[in-house]
């Protein structure tokens, strides 16, 4: 079957809120084997979505609609989209219900009760966190259109509960994907290890690039969920062959939720010192719910005079290395697991740019240390020969960091060569 998605909304248009709609939706279609071929996005305008809606069902067995089912004057896709379809609206009186009783209230205004209003004959999805219901129907073309609220918070579990249980009753084949994450590594030089795997059919393999690191996703066609895994599981196994350590993951999405889950794991405790990421390290450890379980402390020590005072860096240190320096890292590190009392420190310290780099101490360079109490590994991140932002360098030296912790709970080598 093949597939578009049309998201309504001027202000998605204008850039004032950012469509994170298709994203979801064309992630579920994926995962069904539905072939996505276009995604449009159509302002509050009644003749530009009709053009658009009437286009994608002359042309596609699939149209998911996003958006615009709400209860203002410029929520329009219900009834444009099914005056195209050749529907007539319907009051649906469970939608209706379900209203009323989101309300509290025996009657609402007619603007709150028109989301209750339906293409005849339809199938009627409820909505679980809000109070526009989303619809699925069939056009006089044949086209099955599917209608969803926009709020990401609405649309996802809708789609989760109830679309994606609709639409795989008409699925023959089913797609499943595995994404393996690397740290280490960059996008070209792995897919020029992998060069002679991504020529294959089924599975496929294709490599994709994120802040500072990269994946590779790996994606079988079967006629089951468990027949599509088992194809992708050799593949997967040939990956890890090939990249060794640098393979931190297999489906879990970020560094930050597979270092919290190891020290969860281990009933180890981690805390960090930080200078030029400024708590961003501290932020992606903490964004991870459960991590309070094993994140003690983190201190940002912009100031030498901070370090001192609430890491115990030495005076002298400072003076004869200055903050950036590897002995500086080292001595964050360890001063943080004897302040904390934690199993692990990290200390972080550097130039994030974009001013304030030498011709000795260019920007970029980072110092990352890591301490357990008795044994202090350090690591240096120099500038790679091309300009990058300063939340480029932060991220990166944030990533750097949690990939030694996760290499020091598996037992590898902290620094990777």
């Amino acid at each position: 079957m093949n597939a578009e998605i049309i998201s309504v909304g001027t202000e998605l248009l204008l850039g004032q809120v950012v469509n994170t709609d298709t994203t979801i939706v064309a992630r579920e279609l994926s995962a069904l084997g539905i072939n996505l071929l276009y995604s449009a996005v159509v302002g509050d305008n009644v003749e530009r979505l009709k053009l658009a809606v009437e286009t994608a069902i002359s042309r596609s067995g699939l149209l998911i609609m996003t958006g615009g089912l709400g209860p203002t004057t410029d929520d329009l896709t219900k009834e444009t989209t099914a005056a195209c379809a050749g529907r007539k609206l319907v009051l649906h009186q469970p939608s209706l219900d379900r209203i009323l009783n989101y309300f509290n209230e025996k009657k609402v205004s007619s603007n709150q009760e028109k989301q209750a209003w339906l293409p005849e004959g339809c199938t009627v999805f409820q909505n679980d966190n809000g109070t526009a219901p989303g619809c699925a129907f069939q056009a006089q073309s044949g086209c099955t259109i599917i209608m969803l609220p926009g709020p990401p918070s609405e649309l996802e579990p809708m789609l989760r509960n109830y679309v994606v249980p609709f639409l795989k009753q008409d699925q023959e084949w089913v797609i499943v994907s595995h994404n393996v994450h690397i740290y280490g590594r960059g996008e070209a030089p792995v897919a020029q290890m992998m060069d002679d795997l991504m020529n294959g059919e089924n599975p496929t393999l294709a490599p994709y690039a994120k802040e500072g690191e990269c994946y590779l996703r790996v994606t079988a066609k079967a006629h089951t969920e468990e027949e599509a895994d088992q194809m992708c599981q050799p593949l997967i196994q040939e990956i890890k062959r090939r990249l060794g350590d640098f393979v931190y993951s297999v489906d879990v999405e970020s560094l930050e939720e597979l270092v919290v889950q190891k020290l969860v794991d281990q009933g180890k405790k981690l805390a960090t010192a930080e200078s030029c990421t400024g708590g961003l390290l501290a932020k992606r450890i903490t964004d991870v719910p459960g991590s309070s379980a094993v994140f003690d402390m983190g201190c940002v020590t912009y100031a030498n005079e901070a370090k001192e005072a609430l890491l115990s860096v030495d005076h002298g240190t400072l003076e004869r290395y200055g903050a950036v320096s590897e002995e500086t890292a080292r001595e964050m590190a360890e001063g943080i697991v004897r302040r904390s009392g934690s199993d692990i420190g990290v200390g972080i310290t550097g130039i994030a740019g974009p001013d304030g780099g030498t011709a000795e101490k260019p920007v970029g360079l980072i110092y990352i240390a890591l301490s357990d109490g008795e044994h202090t590994w350090v690591t240096k991140r120099s500038p790679i020969g091309r300009t990058k932002s300063r939340a480029w360098h932060r991220h990166c030296a944030a990533s750097q960091a949690l990939d030694m912790v996760r290499r020091y709970l598996d037992g590898l080598p902290v620094i990777a060569e």
